[in-house]
């Protein structure tokens, strides 16, 4: 067990992987994840939730709206959150890995349902490769920013919300696990946004395609039509990369 007043990069790597999992209002020690966790790290909940906040504390998109976390930042707090900004995928990957590693048989055997997606348990583990894994990661990040709901229509049915990339996985290799290039949609809004016919715009407005578009089909006017104009739903960490949005609007948006 690592001393009381020194994270190991290990014990860290595990608390990044619950904050890119957790939704903010759970980054305290009574979440079962927390409490699981802590156990398999050999720290107490207390100080893994302690932990939890400030790096908090370092995401502008929770500062920004006044919420924020202890402000008791280390050095190494920060250093890895630069590490994750520079190259979100090599550093998620390393966090499921120290996530996976701290993870006793009997803590996988009982996880809270937010951190199955992320770990890849049951018969799926077996067969998984990389990408399988990376767009695990990808999924429990971003669908916990956005609290599960689509931020176009607050649907919340887990088997019909897909964590979309903004900028393409073929794309962009480095930033395939970032959850600022990420929105939870729909199944229907995701497959409109990969196709060009909905975007949003620098104000978080969805604007929907005139272009190729069916005059007559009440469906697409009720489903997606209607939405335009109207504010996204914005996440509650990881904001969103006006340069990925940028990327869609030029490249994929059906102008």
């Amino acid at each position: 067990m690592a001393s009381r007043n020194t994270w190991t990069r290990h014990q860290l790597l595990v608390a990044f992987a619950l904050y890119s999992q957790l939704p903010f209002g759970k980054l305290h020690r009574g979440t079962p994840d927390v409490i699981r966790f802590a156990q398999a790290i050999g720290r107490t909940p207390s100080a893994l939730a302690m932990k939890l906040t400030n790096i908090a504390s370092l995401d502008p998109t929770i500062t920004s709206t006044g919420r924020s976390g202890l402000r008791q930042v280390s050095a190494k707090d920060r250093q890895m959150w630069e590490e994750m900004e520079s190259d979100s995928t090599k550093f998620l990957l390393e966090c499921h890995k120290a996530l996976s590693e701290a993870a006793t048989n009997d803590v996988v055997n009982d996880l809270a349902s937010t951190t199955a997606p992320l770990l890849g348990v049951g018969e799926d583990r077996l067969v998984q490769t990389t990408a399988r894994t990376g767009q695990n990661i990808f999924r429990a990040a971003v669908l916990s920013a956005y609290d599960g709901k689509c931020c176009i229509t607050g649907l919340s049915m887990p088997a019909l919300i897909v964590a979309s990339h903004i900028v393409p996985w073929r794309h962009d290799k480095l930033n395939r696990l970032n959850p600022r290039n990420g929105l939870a949609l729909s199944v229907l809004h995701d497959k409109a946004f990969d196709a060009g016919y909905i975007t949003i715009d620098s104000e978080m407005t969805v604007r929907v395609s005139q272009k190729d578009v069916p005059q007559c089909d009440a469906f697409f006017a009720a489903s997606i039509q209607h939405y335009d104009g109207q504010p996204i739903k914005l996440p509650q960490k990881f904001g969103i990369g006006e340069e990925f949005l940028a990327f869609h609007r030029q490249h994929v948006f059906r102008k």
